[in-house]
Formats: C-alpha cells, structure tokens, sequence
C-alpha cells in the first residue's frame, strides 16, 4: 500500500476578497479555482500549483485584490484535537512562529472552537 500524504502543495488566494460565500465560490469557479473555502475570517480560494496567479488575476476585478497568491500546504485530513493535547499543540505552535528562522507554520489539526475558549 502507498503512503499517504498529509498535505498537498496548493495554490492559496486569502483576504479582502469581498462578497457573499456564494458569488465568491462562482466566481472563483469560473476562474479556474479548485476549492473555495468561505468563514468569519474571509474567504480562501484554492487552486492548482500552476494557475495561482492566473486565478487570482481573474478574480481581482469580481472580488477586489486578494492579500496574498502564494504555494501553501493544504491539509489531505485533519485531525481533532482536544484538552490537553490541544493546549500542548497551542504551546508548540506558539513557540515555532516566534522562532525567527520558522517562516511559516502548515498543520493537519483542527481544535474546536469551545477547545479554543478554554485555552484562551
């Protein structure tokens, strides 16, 4: 049997994309995105390595200039993560994005948000 992969390498579009979740999952359909993933911190667009820029491209007169078109690693699954191994997880990632030779953090975890408010 094949290993699995953790992550796939993507395209990511994030930011002051402005719309509804709805016309901002068509547009970026039309566009050439792969996924759209929509919550309170706004909207991710995702995409094949090859077409981040022509996406984003096309999408900026629709939806306004994105912060950021950049290659992420986008989680193949995620794992829940509650009490405390949430809060070791928080401590550790806490510290990687204080180190200044981490440029960046890339995780398959998902800590629930009532996990979140007790930690906070």
């Amino acid at each position: 049997m094949a290993p699995t992969k953790i992550a796939r390498r993507r395209g990511r579009a994030c930011g002051r994309l402005t719309g509804p979740p709805d016309k901002v999952l068509e547009a970026a359909v039309e566009a050439g995105a792969e996924d759209v993933e929509s919550d309170e911190d706004g909207h991710r667009i995702w995409t094949g390595i090859d077409s981040l820029h022509e996406v984003a491209r096309a999408l900026e007169p629709m939806l306004g200039e994105s912060e950021g078109a950049r290659l992420a690693w986008r989680p193949s699954t995620e794992v829940e993560v509650r009490g405390d191994d949430a809060a070791n997880l928080m401590k550790l990632i806490d510290a990687l994005e204080e180190d200044d030779d981490v440029q960046t953090v890339w995780g398959n975890y998902d800590v629930p948000e009532e996990e979140l408010e007790k930690l906070a």
